[in-house]
């Protein structure tokens, strides 16, 4: 049986990436929240 995680860079930034964050208003929430918290890594790439 195959397993549903199956990783790939490219799927991984093309749902996760900077660009894809900052398009909706959702994802410019995630990384406004994820700046006051100061992380590291905002977003993917």
């Amino acid at each position: 049986m195959k397993r549903t995680y199956q990783p790939s860079k490219t799927k991984r930034r093309r749902t996760h990436g900077f660009r894809v964050r900052r398009k909706t208003k959702g994802g410019r929430k995630i990384m406004k929240n994820r700046m006051r918290k100061k992380r590291t890594r905002i977003t993917i790439s």
